[in-house]
C-alpha cells in the first residue's frame, strides 16, 4: 500500500492543546475520519482547516472498513481522530489500525493530549508505575471490577461517565479500605477543571454536596495506601 493512516491526538478540552504537526497533518490529509463530524468540524474551523470529514466510530461496518482500505491502497493520506484525546485508547481506532497494518499501509502516530496522562501529571501520586483499566464495565463484570481494586500494589486509573460516577463512588466506598486515596479529575483543560482528593467516603460526600459538579468525563485514580 502507498497510503498513510495518521493517528492524530486532538484536544481533550482547550482547543489550543494541539501540536503544530497535528495541524499540518489535518490540513494535508485527503480526509479526516472522526466520531462526530460536528465536534471535529468545530476544531478544524477554529484552526482554519477545510479538510473534509467522514464519520467513523466503534460501530463502523465492514463496508466502511473496506472503503478506507481501498483508499489507502490508492495512496491516499487519511487522518483518524476521536472526539477528544488519542484514538485507540478507550476510543475508536484499534480495529482500523490493526487492519491497515495487516494490509501493509503506513501508520503514523501524531502524539498529543490524553486525559490519562494529563490527570496523572496533576494527581500528586508518586512513582512511575500505574495500571490503566479504561472505562468501568457498564453491567457485566462491574462488581468484579471494583472487588479487584484492593489487590493492586500500584495506583489504578480508569475512566467513568458522569451518569455513572455516583454509583462508582459508592462502590469505591463499599469495596475499598477507608485509608485508600482516591483522586478525581474532571473537565480537564476546560474552564471548570477540577481535582478532588480524599478517602472514598470524602470524595463521595463532596459530590453529594455538589451535584452541579457531576458533569463532564471523569478520570478516577485509586492509590492503595
Amino acid at each position: 500500500m502507498n497510503g498513510t493512516l495518521s493517528i492524530v491526538a486532538t484536544p481533550i478540552g482547550n482547543l489550543e492543546d494541539i501540536t503544530l504537526r497535528a495541524l499540518r497533518v489535518l490540513r494535508e490529509a485527503d480526509y479526516v475520519l472522526c466520531e462526530d463530524t460536528r465536534v471535529t468540524g468545530n476544531l478544524l474551523k477554529h484552526h482554519g482547516i477545510s479538510t473534509k470529514t467522514r464519520h467513523y466510530d466503534a460501530h463502523a461496518s465492514e463496508r466502511v472498513h473496506e472503503g478506507i482500505l481501498n483508499d489507502l491502497e490508492e495512496g491516499k493520506h487519511i487522518a483518524l481522530v476521536s472526539d477528544a484525546g488519542t484514538p485507540g485508547i478507550s476510543d475508536p481506532g484499534v480495529l482500523l489500525v490493526a487492519r491497515a497494518r495487516k494490509a501493509g499501509a503506513r501508520i503514523d502516530a501524531i502524539p498529543g493530549p490524553s486525559a490519562l496522562t494529563a490527570a496523572f501529571s496533576i494527581s500528586g501520586i508518586s512513582g512511575n508505575s500505574f495500571v490503566f483499566l479504561g472505562f468501568v464495565p457498564q453491567k457485566k463484570g462491574r462488581q468484579t471490577f471494583f472487588k479487584s481494586l484492593p489487590a493492586y500494589q500500584i495506583p489504578v486509573i480508569f475512566y467513568e461517565a458522569p451518569h455513572r460516577i455516583m454509583k462508582t463512588l459508592e462502590s469505591l466506598k463499599s469495596e475499598l479500605p477507608e485509608t485508600t486515596h482516591v483522586i478525581i479529575a474532571r473537565e480537564l483543560t476546560k474552564i471548570f477543571e477540577e481535582v478532588v482528593a480524599g478517602t472514598p467516603e470524602e470524595v463521595l460526600q463532596y459530590f453529594i454536596n455538589h451535584p452541579d459538579h457531576v458533569r463532564g468525563e471523569f478520570v478516577v485514580m485509586v492509590e492503595n495506601v
